[in-house]
């Protein structure tokens, strides 16, 4: 009788601590990276409206170049979590070593796209003409340690996928202190501190713009060395001695992963591109109160990101263990949380938007315009964390094709053509467009969903 309420319990109490330690180094990580983005933009929002507009008018570029980079890192996620739950140490660390190869072509192709388009980039983005220069000069300093930046998020996959999501949360750690104590020395120019009633005397670059690119651009590089030579060390999925040149029986099996991924990520990021150039071209109040909103909204995602990590990770050990009970109770339970900590992130979004809006822009009208948005994209956050959790579960298994399917025709088919409808043609605002973006995180609520709850990507049995 014990057996029988514990097999038709609703919920995997026991399985809380497993993906806890998977899911809290991450969201600490985002938290922290979120934390600096904060700074930044509080920094450089102090040097004025127009020193926001030229940071952030690139911004969804960024997110395109990154999003092409991780998605690589997903087709390695699903191979080696699925070794390791396997069993296969030996077969994780050769797709490391392809890893180490991904990096080295992605990251040389990117470092020579990026740079060579930085001054076509803020034309693009549809950037007025005088803050174009400066959104140039900015993109190129950012994008120079490209090489760096791929290994952060190619090798961060790996190692999350061997189930160490601790080592790329201190290096991100040391990443962003970095940034920051460098973003104090170069932007501002020389000055004195008031510390304990001394008057302490600090150096300054006085570079403005430029200044908080540079410190960027140090960062990324100590942080991709770190993680490089973190992942050489691992005792489970160190590439050491294994050989570099392309092996098709673990290229192909990750490609198959990562190239819908690529696909998703890369067209999702072009709609973000498109999104953010028909904000921009809306004048510079909007843009400003997009970037701050966007700045704002990002820390609110930190619990769906860091529970999609341990998700992907958990879900893959399970399929390569072979373990459909432990699969469909880790579903439930991951589900349940994210639910709670997205509810809970959503109020607090709609509670605190004037004030949080208030910390990176002087402006009245950005913080009004800012705050009308972000209460508006609250009320989605539980929908949207649920489609990040299953899409998570989804890359652990290796099915991404679907999640592809998904992603572009809500991206194109609701938030781009509905934003271009309501501010091209009807001539409405940021108001109407971020409403387009509420419709499309609904969509992929409910499609997500639908398909999960059909269970055809299952390659154990179903859950009906």
């Amino acid at each position: 009788m014990t057996k029988r309420l514990a097999d038709n319990r609703i919920f995997a109490w026991s399985l809380l601590p497993a993906v806890l330690a998977l899911a809290w180094p991450t969201m600490l990580e985002q938290l922290l990276h979120t934390a600096v983005q904060y700074i930044d933009t509080a920094m450089v929002g102090s040097l004025g409206t127009q020193a926001t507009a030229a940071v952030g008018s690139t911004t969804t570029v960024g997110w395109l170049v990154g999003s092409s980079v991780s998605a690589f890192g997903v087709g390695f996620l699903a191979y080696i979590s699925q070794a390791l739950g396997a069993g296969e140490q030996e077969r994780a660390r050769k797709a490391a070593a392809q890893a180490v190869l991904a990096v080295l072509v992605t990251g040389s192709f990117f470092t020579a796209a990026t740079l060579s388009l930085s001054r076509q980039v803020p034309v693009w983005m549809q950037v007025e003409e005088s803050l174009r220069p400066l959104a140039a000069r900015y993109f190129f300093i950012v994008y120079l340690p490209m090489l760096p930046r791929t290994a952060s998020v190619i090798f961060g996959t790996v190692l999350r996928a061997a189930g160490d999501s601790r080592t790329p949360m201190r290096v991100g750690v040391a990443v962003n202190l970095i940034n920051v104590a460098l973003n104090f020395l170069f932007i501002y120019p020389s000055r004195e501190l008031s510390l304990f009633g001394l008057q302490i005397p600090l150096w300054g670059a006085g570079w403005g713009v430029t200044g908080a690119a540079a410190a960027s651009a140090i960062a990324f590089l100590v942080g991709g060395v770190a993680i490089t030579a973190a992942l050489y060390r691992h005792p489970r999925v160190s590439p050491r001695g294994f050989s570099l040149r392309p092996d098709g029986r673990v290229l192909r099996p990750c490609l198959r992963v990562a190239l819908p991924n690529m696909l998703q990520r890369f067209g999702t990021s072009l709609g973000y591109v498109a999104f953010a150039a028909m904000i921009n071209a809306l004048g510079e109040l909007s843009t400003a109160a997009h970037t701050v909103a966007n700045t704002v909204e990002s820390a609110f995602y930190i619990p769906g990101y860091g529970m999609q990590a341990a998700a992907a990770t958990l879900t893959g050990n399970s399929l390569g263990a072979g373990d459909e009970k432990r699969r469909r109770e880790l579903a439930k339970l991951i589900v349940l949380i994210e639910v709670g900590l997205m509810l809970l992130s959503g109020a607090l979004l709609f509670a605190f938007a004037p004030a949080m809006a208030g910390i990176f822009s002087r402006d009245p009208a950005v913080i009004a315009l800012g705050s009308t948005v972000l209460r508006m994209v609250a009320c989605s956050e539980p929908f949207y964390g649920v489609s990040i959790v299953v899409e998570g579960m989804l890359q652990g298994a290796g099915k991404t094709k679907v999640p592809f399917v998904i992603n572009i025709a809500g991206m194109w088919g609701i938030r781009i053509l509905g934003t271009w409808i309501c501010t091209t043609r009807l001539g409405m605002g940021l108001v109407s467009a971020w409403g387009c973006m509420i419709g499309h995180n609904l969509l992929l609520f409910a499609l997500f969903v639908l398909y999960y709850r059909r269970g055809r990507w299952n390659p154990l049995k179903s859950e009906q």
